[in-house]
């Protein structure tokens, strides 16, 4: 069997001359002691890891969409993209450390020829492909165009980068392969080996995992193509997405390094204390008396006090960071429960058949947020004229009103996830954020592409940067066709 070689293509960053270059093609991971299983968990590791880590040269998702901010160093809450390498970090995370080992894992198990396993090979599988779709999804989601077609090839250097709405549309049609390829009625990774830390190698919640992600990807085209969108938000539904907090796809973090939550790793072991809560989902929940500041946050002297945005907020004089986010064995969320209902609640105020309003499916998300945290009092908070569907609808200024609605709750039972709370902002455009103090640019709608791809792949570059529309911060994407903000 051919040795894996770590692959040279757009995802590779940290290469800057010849010797750099030829040393990535050395011989580093040896397929007999590697298997396609171990590919696979490695590659869901890293993958959780990334979406989870607040770590600043790696994800700063969470000071972006203002749910903590900075209490020394404030670079990455006024914008920066630059000073700390984040796009060329996350990009080599995703291609180099979960799409090449997927890409590996699928090709050693699909090789592999053993009667014991056979009949849950394409179990195996459409696992593989479902988790590569996520992180494909992400890419495109968060850069816009990105190199897809000619990525993985080992054998090409120089990859060209495809137009993002065609990846997409690719995305959806293989996911919708992926799901129809699963049976239920077989297994998959085994049960118990420490392989699958979703879900244990249980192929119908994979499925369920599978249709919420194709819910969200149909969702993000409802602006750009609204016919694909329906169908595919209803196909999925149909199909069966998440229906309780039972199904999230959370991967389970265990409690000592390095198979820790990476939160525990940046607030707890590390010694430092770089956060606090921020002042404006502070000031939004405090505005609504929200018994989940309890779980999300700590008080200060008797009150939920939020750090300034963009400026350096003196630890000892804010709200911290809630502990059961800081647990080791917090679990690390890649798609809930929460985030579905949401996005049904969406889906049906804008038309689709999904059984139920949304008025339905955004109660629903709240309690399941509740439910998550373990708070007490949904009833109530429902019954909140400024949380209660009508009135709230009747009061909000947005066009259409259901997005300040339903993006402003989105926005408070996503919190403490990352990419999914950095997507509804930038989709519904709610709730409005604060303009950081120091300001390096405009609320950040992508991520710039990585500096090393303007050296090393510079032709190609330059041309997915002119098809965006330029390689800036503010650059909307193609599936992101409004903006609110006053920044």
């Amino acid at each position: 069997m051919k040795k894996l070689i770590i692959i040279l293509t757009a995802a590779v960053m940290a290469v800057s001359c010849s010797d750099n270059l030829e040393s990535l093609n050395e011989n580093i991971k040896d397929p007999a002691a590697v298997s396609g299983e171990s590919l696979f968990s490695s590659a869901q590791k890293q993958l959780a890891d990334q979406i989870v880590t607040p770590n600043v040269n790696l994800n700063n998702n969470r000071l972006w969409v203002q749910y903590w901010q900075e209490t020394t160093y404030t670079d990455e809450s006024n914008y920066d993209q630059v000073t700390r390498p984040i796009p060329g970090n996350h990009w080599r995370e995703l291609y180099r450390d979960v799409l090449k080992d997927l890409d590996e894992a699928a090709k050693f198990i699909e090789a592999t020829d053993n009667p014991l396993t056979n009949d849950v090979k394409q179990n195996k599988l459409a696992i593989i492909e479902i988790m590569s779709i996520y992180a494909w999804s992400n890419l495109v989601e968060t850069y816009g165009d990105v190199p897809y077609s000619e990525a993985l090839d080992i054998n090409n250097v120089l990859p060209k980068y495809d137009d993002g709405l065609t990846i997409y549309k690719d995305l959806i049609s293989r996911i919708t392969s992926a799901i129809n390829s699963m049976d239920d009625s077989k297994g998959s990774f085994v049960a118990n080996d420490k392989i699958d830390k979703i879900y244990n190698g249980d192929v119908s919640k994979w499925m369920k995992f599978g249709n919420s992600l194709k819910l969200r990807m149909g969702i993000m085209l409802a602006d750009v193509d609204a016919g694909l969108s329906q169908s595919t938000v209803e196909s999925a539904f149909t199909s069966g997405v998440f229906s309780s907090n039972a199904d999230n796809g959370s991967y389970m973090y265990s409690a000592n390094a390095p198979n820790n939550n990476p939160v525990n790793d940046n607030l707890v072991l590390s010694g430092r204390n770089d956060y606090v809560a921020a002042a404006t989902i502070v000031d939004i929940m405090n505005n609504l008396e929200d018994p989940r500041r309890a779980a999300y946050f700590e008080l200060h002297e008797g009150e939920y006090v939020g750090g300034a945005i963009g400026e350096a907020a003196t630890y000892a004089n804010h709200s911290h960071v809630g502990d059961r986010i800081k647990d080791p064995t917090e679990p690390g969320v890649l798609l809930s429960y929460v985030e579905v209902e949401f996005l049904l609640a969406e889906a049906a105020a804008r038309g689709y058949n999904v059984g139920g309003t949304a008025e339905d499916h955004y109660n629903a998300g709240i309690t399941a947020s509740f439910d998550y945290w373990n708070i007490s009092g949904v009833s109530d908070y429902l019954a909140n004229p400024d949380v209660d569907y009508t009135s709230a609808l009747a009061a909000s200024t947005s066009n259409p009103a259901w997005k300040m609605v339903i993006g402003t709750q989105a926005y408070l039972g996503l919190y403490n996830r990352t990419f999914a709370p950095y997507l509804s902002v930038r989709r519904l455009d709610y709730p409005i954020l604060t303009e950081p103090s120091e300001a390096q640019t405009g609320f950040p709608v992508r991520y710039t592409y990585p500096v090393t791809e303007q050296t090393l792949n510079g032709a190609n570059y330059e041309a997915a940067s002119n098809a965006i529309g330029g390689d800036a911060p503010e650059t909307q994407l193609f599936w992101d066709k409004f903006y609110t903000f006053d920044f």
